[in-house]
């Protein structure tokens, strides 16, 4: 008998190997410092391999990110019983994971979503309608911190948007900043 993998059984392993590889040298490297040569390396595959899933380093690092194997504990939205306090705590983290990760980080994730439209789907799926965002926000509904009509989808792209335009621009924001951001976006406190 063959110790040899047939078909998606030996792909699936081979794609997961890669997503664990990039997601440890992301974590040792930094993301201007990983390759995809020291994936392919890392992940014990070829870069061949990786290209036949990925087309860039951007498009890899999208996809670590969307499966959560990248800053997971760092992205993930608070839900306290404040939504002010916990878009304002969950907008300054992500600009000081920018600042840590290297802008080049979120410049590569563009570029990965304008160059492929399922990259790009996924991920606006990620960070609005079907997102940790629009659930932490229907909450807000419910506890009587937002109006019942509030506009989910249009919310979450602002503050999204917003903070994509700032890190292109390299503004960095601090608290105070990102509580005058998340004013702006939802409006002045109803209490």
């Amino acid at each position: 008998m063959s110790d040899h993998r047939q078909g998606p059984v030996r792909s699936e392993a081979a794609r997961i190997a890669v997503l664990e590889a990039t997601a440890r040298l992301f974590a040792t490297r930094g993301y201007d410092h990983m390759t995809m040569e020291g994936v392919a390396a890392e992940a014990g595959v070829s870069k061949q391999t990786i290209y036949r899933w990925w087309p860039s380093k951007g498009a890899l690092i999208a996809d670590c990110l969307l499966e959560r194997r990248l800053l997971p504990d760092q992205l993930t939205l608070p839900d306290t019983g404040d939504v002010r306090a916990d878009l304002t705590s969950w907008i300054a983290t992500i600009f000081r994971v920018l600042d840590r990760a290297g802008e080049s980080l979120l410049r590569s994730l563009i570029a990965a979503a304008a160059e492929n439209v399922e990259v790009g789907q996924r991920l606006h799926a990620s960070l609005g309608m079907e997102s940790s965002l629009t659930d932490r926000l229907r909450s807000a509904i419910d506890a009587g911190e937002l109006r019942a009509d509030a506009p989910l989808a249009e919310i979450g792209e602002a503050l999204v948007g917003s903070l994509i335009l700032r890190a292109l621009s390299r503004q960095t924001v601090d608290e105070a900043g990102a509580a005058r951001f998340v004013t702006a976006v939802l409006g002045a406190s109803r209490a």
